[in-house]
């Protein structure tokens, strides 16, 4: 979130330079971002390895059985397959997303689809753990 700050209020501080200097050939969206000063660039880093730190803390203080998307999923197909009745009747294919957002959100922190060596999103492994579930909630049904 302090990157976007960072962004927009270099982008808002570059358009009043333009606009003070009367540069009246620029097009709104075509400017490049290749024209942060190496400060800059710096502090966006150092933003960004901080956010990244802190959110590798976000769940130090949890039991493993609680931060793993995959033993998570386990657990709600073991409750499923032992007691389908209960399981239905507590709507968890409903709660299943919000319990699980905060999970993956800290997962995509980093993730980058612009970036020329990204991972692509089905093949990160919270994505394969739901794709797993998915088809063995399939498999039960029928």
């Amino acid at each position: 979130d302090n990157s976007c700050e960072f962004i927009t209020k270099y982008r808002s501080c570059r358009r009043q330079v333009r606009e003070c200097s009367g540069e009246a050939d620029h097009h709104e969206g075509l400017s490049s971002d290749d024209e942060l000063t190496p400060t800059e660039v710096t502090e966006f880093q150092k933003s960004k390895d901080n956010v990244l730190e802190d959110s590798r803390k976000i769940f130090e203080d949890v039991h493993a059985d609680f931060c793993d998307i995959r033993k998570i999923l386990l657990k709600f197909q073991e409750w499923k397959e032992k007691f389908p009745d209960s399981y239905c009747d507590a709507y968890i294919s409903f709660c299943l997303p919000k319990l699980l957002n905060p999970l993956i959100r800290v997962q995509l922190i980093n993730w980058n689809p612009l970036e020329q060596n990204f991972t692509e999103m089905e093949e990160m492994p919270w994505f394969r753990a739901i794709e797993e579930f998915g088809d063995a909630k399939n498999i039960s049904e029928t």
